[in-house]
């Protein structure tokens, strides 16, 4: 198989490393993967702010980007989520039936990696070995959107020498949710705080989840409090082997 790989925003800019490992993982299972150089950003941000008719265009772009790709993946459950779940009520707001057809091609071949990992290829047990405890958050995206389920989780559960620690509410949002975080600082704060809570109860040396933007959000706290727990993207713990011992 071949994947293209959809870095997104986040992960280009700020957390390169998550979408590094993601290569790594896919090429150590079998996957041929590119990099399509004309994507850019999927139009969530501007979307989930209100400003619909802005992302049109960019969902123009991720379309042309992406369309010989043979399957699209990404490390960013919210972005996927995007493209599956809103592209289709913009082409057609944007009342272009040409469009209409390209997303409704498209879109179902956009996966998040643990869709890509057990779902297409049938793939639980990647080969990772990460020595340490380990809590995970379902994020809001993955968890509602998408319906990931226990997918990412049983990816980690097959990771040797793993311990994993059960997030008490762990459906409860972290209270990033974009530019929500910005505009009701003081709602996101408390969300958070509850959040933190949590994870500093399961006494995890890390917090991972399936979006960057979430462990931000939890690993800017954490550093804060001097918490001594990291925020790690699942698949940089699917990417550690035997041979690079953390």
């Amino acid at each position: 198989m071949r994947a293209s790989l959809f870095i997104t925003c986040l992960a280009d800019t700020v957390l390169p490393q998550t979408g590094r490992a993601t290569v790594r993982v896919l090429e150590r299972v079998g996957v041929a993967v590119d990099f399509p150089f004309e994507q850019t950003c999927c139009g969530q941000m501007h979307f989930n702010t209100g400003y619909a008719d802005e992302s049109i265009p960019l969902v123009r772009r991720f379309l042309r980007a992406f369309a010989d790709s043979e399957v699209v993946v990404s490390p960013s459950a919210s972005c996927v989520a995007m493209v599956r779940e809103n592209y289709g009520r913009l082409a057609e707001r944007a009342g272009d039936a040409s469009l209409q057809a390209e997303v409704a091609a498209l879109t179902p071949r956009v996966l998040e990696l643990s869709e890509l990992l057990i779902e297409r290829l049938g793939i639980d047990d990647v080969g990772a070995f990460f020595p340490h405890r380990v809590t995970y958050h379902p994020t809001c995206h993955g968890m509602r959107m998408l319906g990931l389920g226990e997918r990412p989780l049983r990816l980690l559960r097959a990771v040797r020498g793993i311990e994993l620690t059960e997030l008490p509410e762990a459906t409860q949002c972290c209270g990033f949710g974009g530019t929500f975080a910005i505009k009701n600082a003081d709602t996101s704060i408390a969300m958070l705080t509850d959040k933190v809570r949590a994870i500093l109860d399961t006494g995890a040396e890390f917090c991972t989840a399936a979006d960057g933007s979430c462990l931000m959000h939890i690993g800017g706290a954490l550093s804060r409090q001097r918490a001594g727990v990291r925020t790690l993207h699942y698949a940089e713990i699917l990417e550690r082997t035997e041979h690079q011992r953390t």
